[in-house]
């Protein structure tokens, strides 16, 4: 099998017809498109999410924190706490796992939550350090956001911008790479991006202003992240590449590998579904959250609109992040 994540054939094939029994208290259940679990708890809603870091090496543990916890917040949802999984090598260190758990504390600090456990375990057959973290976040039901809320005629809106955290892994990860084609000051700004991949404010913002469905785009990118959400809602969408903002430092990065900046990994996004999206980049805005309008949600087709035409889109088979990670390790 590839690496990145499964297909959504796949998905359907191998996962989602294995989900045990059906219980009532769960609001949102496992579905292609919903990166969070809701269970009922009186007038409030618990939200759980989980999510491995394997493509980033330095700064795992406070990007594992930043990811999870991204995902509750785009159902609206305020973090509260998460949960992490320490997997080491046979050949690891002490203090691999230090650096790891520092990370953590400070993404964990970062945006006022707790650690609340978790399992370590040096494990057989790794070749290097696996961590996963679990997010638990609470919302009133009331303000609870799901991926399926789309509705055709409702406006997309999308935060911040395209590719940042792929931009930022790829600038630390393959900075040897980067150093002969950008100037050094470029390349520190490009790692810089990492401190901007948390949603959480745009996530309760969003909620608070009225979004009918939210998702992060994280592996697959901002088209990725597009077709899931119409995935989860079962509608289609129109989008006008022009208008969906990507810095010139992602192009400038993304340039050098050939790689989409529309189909790279974009943790620091969130995008939004909601009936007015005009009143919806305002109320962001006004709060200090950058946001732009990039398209409208349709009955079926999928389409994404270019200076040259009209261009189908569908899954994100593979996000252009391991593609260019595995070319340079074999290139290596």
């Amino acid at each position: 099998m590839k690496t990145g994540k499964l297909s959504p054939d796949e998905l359907r094939t191998l996962v989602l017809g294995h989900l045990g029994v059906r219980r009532p208290e769960v609001l949102v259940h496992a579905a292609l498109g919903e990166d969070a679990a809701a269970i009922a708890f009186g007038d409030e809603v618990c939200v759980l999410s989980t999510d491995p870091i394997t493509g980033a090496v330095e700064g795992a543990g406070w990007l594992a924190v930043h990811v999870a916890c991204n995902d509750v917040a785009a159902m609206g949802a305020r973090p509260v706490g998460v949960l992490a999984t320490l997997l080491l090598p046979e050949s690891g260190e002490p203090s691999q796992v230090l650096t790891l758990m520092a990370d953590v504390h400070r993404a964990a600090v970062e945006l006022g939550i707790e650690v609340l456990g978790g399992h370590t375990e040096v494990a057989p057959g790794l070749t290097s350090s696996l961590i996963s973290m679990t997010a638990l976040g609470r919302v009133r039901r009331d303000r609870l956001v799901t991926s399926s809320g789309a509705r055709p005629g409702h406006a997309l809106v999308l935060t911040r911008a395209a590719g940042l955290e792929g931009t930022a892994i790829l600038a630390t990860d393959l900075a040897p790479v980067l150093r002969r084609h950008l100037p050094p000051g470029a390349i520190a700004e490009a790692q810089g991006l990492r401190g901007l991949l948390s949603v959480v404010q745009e996530g309760v913002a969003g909620a608070e202003l009225g979004a009918s469905a939210m998702h992060d785009p994280t592996e697959g990118g901002v088209l990725g992240a597009l077709f899931e959400l119409a995935e989860a809602s079962g509608v289609g969408f129109e989008v006008w590449e022009q208008e969906i903002p990507v810095l010139p430092l992602t192009r400038q990065v993304c340039a050098v590998f050939g790689a989409d900046p529309l189909r790279l990994v974009s943790s620091g996004a969130l995008l939004i579904a909601c009936p007015d999206g005009p009143a919806m980049v305002q109320g962001l805005q006004a709060r200090g959250l950058e946001a732009r309008l990039i398209g409208r949600v349709t009955e079926r087709e999928r389409w994404l609109i270019t200076p040259s035409g009209r261009q189908a889109v569908g899954p994100v088979e593979r996000d252009e992040l391991w593609r260019i990670l595995e070319r340079a390790k074999g290139e290596g």
